[in-house]
């Protein structure tokens, strides 16, 4: 074991040999190195490498074969293939190369402690060469008169090894330079050749671990020429509609080259082509016509050639170049069909003549015209009526029947075959049968079993269904040995109207028609489902079917779903054909979600939801509860009618009292013994308009009570029994207390004392009012508010002459000039109240005196003047209880004297002009 300083040491004596100018190699030329230096090996063989250590490095450093160790690519080489020769060999051995990397190194551990780089080689793996294989030589005609040989050879497999392939070739006795390819190793191209002389061609391949030679290829050159296409090519017109001649120019002249041509040629737009046999152009030529072209048909040209005998290679195809053929007469007619429109006139037809352009190789030129030729078969004395037409659909208004429709189309040459169309009186002869349809490579196929007789040929018509647009026609027509067709130009998710004619020698089958899509989808969008009517438990829904757009195939059913809010769904299963359905079994007063879905072959699409709320009452329900109840109000109405016509008089008693007509009083019809010195024969006189009326005022001095009988005072009575009561109406009395404020209109003292003999002085006065809408107006009273006495000069002195009989027992009476008895009771009565005012705070209120007398000198008897009294006593109270009730009441004064007590006047009569009360 070495110390740590003799490792110094042994670092420091191997830098000094690396940097030495005696070591070429570093450490490696100092301590040791590996053979093989740098091998080349085949992949898959054994290997054996040496590590040889340098005696130096043993002798300074203690260094041994024991202590080498062998990686690869930093990986250690198991201890197993290692193998110590002797103290300063170690070896190495790999059974299979196809493992070993680079790079490989020899390494030491000195003491067990460190590692060290001995030596490192690269290995290369690799394999050998194999022989080339199909080799093969092209003389490529370059120009006119150069020429270039390019080999080409199979160079087998990879070699992993850097390769080096020659091409050799010689003749019999000379050798020619070697050919090295360039960036590739399976070709070559040289430009030494020679012609007519057979040359011998090789190829080899060399590499480290080998060298592998091709078979030999043994060829005259001039038998491996690709010559040029040839050029200058053109095409003309011959004299026939059918014949192009085609001429060209070659680049090898024939007395080096005998060759032979291949010529192809198709129809503008068409991508097959078609050749010229081969034996037909065989021979050396410059020029060649092409027969049985179409006539007007545009053709390309192509034209190629190699060597006559075939031992070669053929030449690109030339340049492309077209060419027309002339005119010729059309070869056939056009097909012709017809649509008959019925709806006009009964009696006539709308026939639409409608034909397909011929196609070119059928035209054979531009068609100028058609000529329309149209023979009545039901008339041969109808004359024939012909149509030039430069379209191709021509309408006809004709007379039901049958007709011959024959058509031609002219070009400049001349015109086709007619095309015959039989127009029958009626379809009567027998119609296809089994119509059906089936998709097949992305057209739709129609299919029909034909009818038990001849058909000369079949139409089909179809068209694509539209709810906006009319339905445009196609057709074709069919050979009658014919029982299908494909149709071409179908779009999927559409729907096409198709229908198929058999048409006769002597007329035509009915058409036979069916509904198509070439590819079905699910519906575009659901159906938009509304209730129609909704009751208690049932509800009618309704909906639009969906449009043929929209459809994208055959609906086969709808679907209806409907649920509560916090429901089961429910599902229902509805015919296609139908837009009403009613559902049943519903709850009463219950908010329903419905929504429905379309179905096609194809799949389902769903519609918007739709709410709808159920009624609370069934039908009917609402009029047994609502009829009664109507009849019963009505019963209870009219049976009220009844009782209030029965009960009328009652009920206007409560609505509208009866108030009392103040004109038909009784007191109004009191008045003085004596008489008024007024005239009261004349009303007019008597009521000047604007005036008042009199009204008298008569003292009463009553010394005591004694002097009335008992029923004189009877009414005094009354008024006293009425001292408690309130406020009522106006009577419409001049005079009368009613509308005054509650005072003391009654002094009276009570039972058993005498009457005061002091009383207030109490003024009245007479309100005229205007009429009410032109009606005659009437006199009421009321209060006067004046206190001024009248003067001496204006009493009446027959005011006193009653009270002469009787000083002690004077009365004072008051009346109303004027019979109130004439007053028309409906006219309207208005009347004041005015406040009574005081002479001072000792004056009494005035009260009603009434007149009570034994000795008055009127006819009447003293029992018939009592009566009356009491009546209009009797009225007076009534009406004051109506208005304001006059409350009498003792008046706590000393009573005065006859002679001390004042007089009581009352303002006359004011006519105009006179006096009036202040």
């Amino acid at each position: 074991m070495f110390s740590r300083w003799n490792w110094v040491a042994c670092g420091f004596y191997l830098v000094l040999n690396i940097c030495s100018p005696d070591a070429s190699g570093g450490l490696v030329q100092s301590c040791g190195h590996i053979i093989p230096e740098s091998p080349v090996l085949a992949l898959g063989s054994n290997f054996t490498a040496l590590c040889i250590l340098n005696e130096s490095c043993l002798d300074f450093g203690n260094i041994y074969a024991s202590q080498i160790i062998w990686k690869i690519k930093n990986r250690v080489v198991p201890k197993e293939q290692y193998h110590e020769i002797n103290r300063t060999v170690s070896s190495v051995t790999f059974n299979d190369t196809s493992s070993l990397a680079t790079p490989l190194t020899c390494n030491i551990l000195a003491d067990g402690q460190i590692e060290q780089n001995i030596y490192g080689i690269t290995v290369t793996v690799g394999l050998a060469p194999e022989k080339p294989k199909n080799l093969s030589c092209i003389v490529h005609q370059v120009s006119r008169f150069t020429y270039v040989m390019t080999c080409t050879w199979n160079p087998g497999r990879h070699t992993f090894l850097d390769t080096q392939f020659r091409l050799r070739y010689r003749w019999p006795e000379e050798i020619f330079p070697d050919c090295i390819p360039k960036d590739v190793n399976n070709s070559c191209t040289t430009t030494d050749i020679q012609f007519f002389v057979n040359t011998e061609i090789w190829v080899e391949a060399t590499n480290a671990l080998g060298k592998a030679k091709s078979d030999p290829l043994v060829v005259d050159p001039i038998d491996i020429v690709k010559p040029l296409s040839p050029q200058n090519v053109s095409v003309n017109p011959e004299l026939l509609p059918t014949i192009l001649k085609l001429s060209w120019e070659n680049w090898i002249s024939d007395a080096v080259m005998t060759l032979k041509f291949n010529i192809r040629y198709r129809i503008v737009g068409d991508k097959n082509w078609m050749e010229v046999p081969s034996e037909d152009t065989a021979s050396p030529r410059t020029s060649f016509s092409v027969q049985g072209l179409r006539p007007y048909t545009k053709y390309v040209f192509s034209i190629r050639c190699m060597k006559k005998d075939g031992v070669g290679y053929w030449s690109d195809w030339s340049e492309e170049k077209a060419g027309i053929t002339t005119e010729d007469q059309p070869s056939k007619g056009p097909p012709i069909w017809r649509i008959i429109d019925k709806s006009h006139s009964p009696a006539y037809w709308t026939v639409h003549l409608i034909w397909k352009a011929l196609k070119p190789f059928e035209a054979n030129g531009v068609i100028l015209q058609y000529e329309v030729t149209v023979r009545d078969k039901s008339s041969l004395s109808t004359p024939v009526k012909k149509y030039n037409v430069t379209s191709t659909n021509h309408t006809l208004q004709l007379p039901e029947g049958t007709y011959e429709v024959t058509l031609i189309a002219r070009n400049s040459v001349g015109a086709s075959p007619p095309s015959v169309l039989l127009i029958p009186a009626s379809n009567s002869k027998a119609p296809v049968k089994n119509l059906r349809t089936l998709p097949k490579h992305d057209k739709l196929w129609v299919g029909w079993t034909a009818p038990n007789n001849y058909v000369l040929k079949y139409v089909i018509e179809w068209c694509l269904v539209s709810s906006s647009s009319d339905c445009i026609i196609e057709w074709q027509i069919a050979l009658g040995d014919v029982q299908g067709v494909e149709l071409k130009g179908i779009k999927p998710f559409k729907c096409y109207l198709i229908t198929v004619y058999p048409l006769y020698a002597d007329g035509q089958g009915s058409g036979q028609s069916v509904k198509a899509y070439l590819k079905q989808d699910r519906p575009s969008k659901g159906p938009t489902v509304q209730t129609k009517k909704v009751g208690k438990a049932e509800a009618v829904l309704t909906w639009n079917h969906l449009t043929v757009e929209e459809q994208n195939g055959f609906i086969r059913n709808y679907t209806i779903l409907y649920k509560t809010i916090d429901g089961n769904e429910t599902v229902v299963t509805v015919d296609p054909s139908k837009t009403e359905y009613t559902l049943s079994s519903l709850t009463s007063d219950t908010l329903y979600t419905v929504r429905m879905m379309a179905s096609t072959d194809n799949g389902s699409r769903t519609g918007p939801d739709f709410t709808f709320t159920t009624q609370k009452f069934g039908k009917g329900e609402i009029e047994a509860i609502v009829v009664p109840v109507c009849l019963a109000f009505l019963l209870i109405v009219l049976l009220g009618v009844l009782f209030c016509f029965n009960k009328r008089d009652l009920i206007k008693k409560h609505i509208w009292p009866i108030v009392p007509d103040p004109s038909k009083s009784n007191i109004a019809q009191w008045s003085p013994q004596v008489p008024a010195k007024h005239n009261f024969n004349s009303k007019d006189q008597m009521y000047p308009e604007g005036s008042f009326t009199d009204v008298s005022v008569v003292e009463i001095e009553a010394d005591d009570k004694k002097s009335f009988s008992e029923q004189d005072l009877k009414p005094f009575d009354l008024l006293k029994k009425e001292k408690s009561t309130s406020e009522g109406h106006s009577s419409g009395i001049g005079g009368s207390s009613c509308m005054s404020s509650p005072r003391q209109s009654v002094s009276d003292s009570d039972e058993g004392e005498t009457t005061q003999n002091t009383s207030s002085t109490v003024q009245y006065s007479t309100v005229v009012l205007n009429g009410y809408r032109d009606q005659t107006p009437v006199q009421v009273f009321s209060r006067s508010e004046s206190t001024q006495p009248l003067l001496d000069s204006e009493e009446r002195p027959e005011d006193h002459a009653g009270g002469a009989d009787s000083p002690a027992q004077r009365q004072q009476y008051f009346r109303q000039n004027g019979g109130q008895d004439e007053i028309n009771t409906d006219r309207p009565r208005f009347e004041r109240t005015k406040q009574i005012t005081h002479a001072d705070e000792g004056d009494l209120v005035g009260f009603v005196q009434l007149q009570i007398s034994g000795q008055s000198s009127q006819p009447l008897g003293l029992g018939m003047e009592k009566n009356t009294q009491e009546a209009a006593l009797s009225n007076v109270l009534q009406t004051c209880t109506e208005g304001q009730t006059v409350r009498p009441e003792t008046v706590e004064e000393n009573p005065l004297s006859v002679d001390e007590m004042p007089k009581s006047y009352l303002p006359q009569t004011v006519r105009q002009g006179g006096y009036m009360p202040q």
